[in-house]
């Protein structure tokens, strides 16, 4: 792909529930919002981030469906559209769809519960990002209030698979479950909320991240 490819952020996770569309959501927003032509592809056979845009309306991003055969082309047809900034949403258990999300990256992001059985669904991912070396960093998602030793043994087994930490953590907030059954955010909905306030850190630290990464 050309240098004036757009941004992609790919959000991959074997495990179900781990929160993946609502980190595509959130995030295919908050670009938005920064003046990108965003999108987000939705590569999920349930389709859950096209119900979000159905329920949302006519507002930014743009869903688009895709299987992941034609993930590449769609990423094209999306820069021909004038898209600078996609945010592709995997489904789980699905190899073949991380994969080619994972290669068509800048950055994965890979969501996680921090409890044991989510954390050892990351070692099949952490085999696909160190053979395709695309930058990839664990998201601790849903992590329960006052879970600091919990939180931190997920970043240890998580570390302990090569793979990188971001430091932006998401707690479990209703504030998340309140906005998607709406088709909008959590800042939308509460704009002074916890849950707002870690989606904008979690944007701030990836514009950080991209912009080192382009250096």
């Amino acid at each position: 792909m050309s240098k004036s490819a757009p941004t992609t952020i790919a959000i991959v996770s074997q495990k179900g529930g781990s929160g993946k569309t609502t980190l595509a959501v959130h995030l295919g927003t908050r670009a938005a919002q920064s003046k990108h032509e965003s999108c987000i592809i939705d590569l999920d056979p349930q389709a859950t981030a096209a119900a979000w845009s159905d329920w949302r309306g006519d507002f930014l991003p743009v869903v688009v469906t895709a299987p992941p055969a034609r993930l590449t082309r769609t990423i094209e047809s999306a820069k021909k559209n004038g898209v600078d900034f996609v945010v592709i949403d995997t489904p789980p258990h699905a190899d073949a769809a991380a994969r080619e999300a994972i290669k068509a990256a800048d950055i994965v992001l890979i969501p996680t519960k921090p409890r044991a059985f989510d954390l050892a669904a990351l070692e099949p991912i952490a085999d696909l990002v160190g053979f395709a070396k695309t930058p990839a960093f664990v998201v601790l998602n849903a992590v329960p209030s006052g879970a600091t030793v919990l939180a931190e043994e997920a970043r240890k087994v998580a570390g302990g698979m090569g793979l990188e930490i971001c430091p932006v953590e998401i707690g479990d907030r209703a504030a998340f479950h309140r906005s998607s059954a709406k088709g909008e955010t959590a800042a939308e909905i509460d704009p002074s909320g916890k849950a707002a306030e870690e989606i904008e850190a979690l944007w701030k630290w990836l514009k950080k991240t991209l912009k080192k990464q382009k250096k």
